[in-house]
């Protein structure tokens, strides 16, 4: 596949499209980016042959996954590259339609799986927008000018603010259950009650017309936030971008930091970066991946750490595009067992020189990047095992790694036979352990841990700083297992091979119940409950059957429906 590009390449391996997450604005294809002062603007202009894989036109400013890469992309660039912007708004280049949804003849064509990615990401993009209103100081105003349906409402409601033009023809709608037989599956209607707090029973018949709701209904139903007339759009919708950006803290004289196009290559065995590898054993259905350190000491100061190369943004950028390009292009590829390489000290320096310049805009973006991208980690439908080794650096913010598996060995001891003169494998909880890397759940890897035993949260946490071996780790419940160096190899290829024999959608459903103990949030509902609905559904004839909605969309012909409640 070309580098920096997110059209599909076939994969040799499997005969199947692989999709290239590494993309950059002068690729773009259906958004323009522009920035003035402390206001920028994506305008959604989709290019209806610009499709990821062929069969499908994307008409109506209506989305594919190719879409949601440039949209992904360019969330994260406006995050580091444009400190001085605070408020993004979010409109539509095509004249009275704001964004039709996600593609329905993408969808029908498209197998279970890669609907499923699709949400997934689409849903991990969505709540990015959200963390950036929530934690950059960058507002997100949906600036509808056009009929918002399905995924197009979705993503307006990712925003912290919609204006829906008031032309007696532009309204919102989620239509998908009237028409597709299927759920709005990118959060809508969770973002529709738990954000935007309309009432059950509006949002229930909000919910079956296809139609949709506009003018003074919508905001009389929270739907939108102002109905504007056309004549005086342009005016408001400046006016209120200026208002949220008045608000922010974001610096007005930062200096951006560009991110560089990732450095990888890629075959079917190995996936390789500066700093993340994988090798991928198509035999045992695992990938080994890697996880290297700092290669020195932090820099001086926060303003020479300003840069793409700066371990913590360049390792976090790495391990992103690898989450995102194995579960995407490799779904047979079930179990990740994850190593790390370095110098435990070295990792928790770097973690404390974050911690300690947090309030500076930079610090901040790289923190709660590694904290978004470590989510992206626990909801991916893969089997997690970490192996703590001599020579690892699971400490601090690569601890995370350890702490977000379903398993964890660690080494105890040294492996006599291959360097009798090692230091043994040890872990170390720091700083970034307690604080600022939470789950979807709003709690620490940690927390989730111990949820229920407090004592035993108390007891971890008091051994902050310390290097803990095999033996007291697995006392202290931080790892699962301590095997010695006779029974290491043997232990690890029990768990994938037990792993490969596995029911994958058991695992799946196994995996997700256990990695969120404690309170649900917004985002937990939309990935625990939404999208296992959506997927659910997506699998069902009466969506995806030969005569379901989906199928049947646009032929005028009536879907066919098993009549049974289940």
């Amino acid at each position: 596949m070309p580098d920096a590009t997110n059209t599909a390449a076939t994969n040799s391996e499997a005969g199947e499209p692989r999709v290239e997450f590494r993309v950059s604005p002068d690729q773009y294809r259906h958004w323009k980016l522009s920035a003035d002062g402390p206001v920028a603007t994506l305008v959604m202009d989709v290019d209806e042959q610009g499709g990821l894989v062929p069969g499908y036109e994307l008409k109506l400013n209506s989305y594919d996954l190719g879409v949601d890469i440039e949209l992904y992309d360019a969330v994260q660039r406006l995050r580091f590259e444009h400190p001085g912007v605070r408020t993004v708004v979010i409109t539509s280049g095509k004249p009275k339609i704001f964004c039709a949804g996600a593609n329905i003849r993408m969808l029908a064509a498209s197998p279970h799986g890669w609907k499923v990615n699709f949400c997934k990401f689409t849903n991990e993009t969505r709540n990015g927008i959200e963390d950036a209103t929530a934690n950059s100081g960058q507002t997100y105003l949906a600036a509808v000018n056009g009929t918002a349906s399905g995924g197009g409402y979705e993503l307006a409601l990712a925003c912290d603010h919609i204006m829906l033009v008031d032309d007696r023809s532009s309204a919102v709608s989620l239509p998908e259950l009237p028409l597709l037989g299927v759920l709005p599956g990118t959060g809508g209607l969770t973002r529709v009650s738990d954000k935007r707090h309309v009432r059950r029973d509006l949002a229930d018949y909000f919910s079956t017309k296809s139609e949709g709701i506009g003018g003074k209904k919508a905001v009389q139903w929270r739907l939108v936030d102002e109905a504007v007339p056309r004549p005086r759009w342009d005016e408001t919708v400046a006016e209120r971008a200026a208002e949220l950006a008045a608000r922010s803290g974001r610096p007005p004289d930062g200096t951006g930091v560009t991110l560089s196009p990732l450095a990888k290559t890629r075959d079917d065995d190995a996936i390789s970066y500066r700093y993340v590898t994988a090798r991928l054993d198509r035999d045992a259905g695992k990938v080994d991946i890697t996880v290297k350190g700092p290669p020195g000491d932090p820099p001086a100061s926060i303003g020479d750490a300003r840069s793409a190369d700066f371990w913590p943004l360049a390792m976090t950028r790495e391990l992103d595009d690898l989450i995102l390009d194995l579960r995407t292009n490799e779904p047979d590829l079930g179990t990740w067992l994850f190593r790390t390489e370095g110098d435990p000290a070295l990792v928790l320096a770097y973690d404390e020189f974050l911690l300690s310049n947090k309030d500076d805009w930079f610090a901040n973006e790289v923190l709660h990047y590694l904290k978004r991208t470590l989510r992206r980690l626990d909801v991916t439908s893969r089997s997690l095992i970490a192996a703590i080794e001599p020579g690892s650096c699971f400490a601090g913010s690569l601890l995370e790694l350890a702490l977000a598996a379903d398993r964890s060995f660690s080494l105890a001891g040294i492996f006599e036979d291959k360097d009798p003169d090692a230091t043994p494998a040890a872990i170390t909880v720091g700083n970034l352990n307690t604080g600022p890397l939470t789950m979807s759940n709003g709690l620490t890897r940690l927390q989730a841990r111990f949820w229920g035993d407090e004592a035993g949260y108390e007891a971890a946490a008091k051994r902050k700083g310390e290097a803990l071996e095999a033996e007291d780790a697995a006392d202290l419940g931080l790892i699962t297992f301590a095997p010695d160096d006779i029974d290491w190899d043997d232990e690890l290829r029990i768990t994938t091979e037990e792993r490969a024999s596995f029911s994958p959608d058991a695992l799946t459903g196994l995996e997700a119940n256990y990695r969120f103990a404690g309170p649900e949030t917004m985002e937990t509902k939309i990935f625990g409950r939404l999208t296992a609905w959506q997927n659910w559904i997506f699998n069902r004839p009466n969506a995806s059957g030969p005569d379901g909605a989906l199928r049947r969309f646009g032929t005028g012909q009536r879907a066919v429906f098993d009549r049974k409640r289940v």
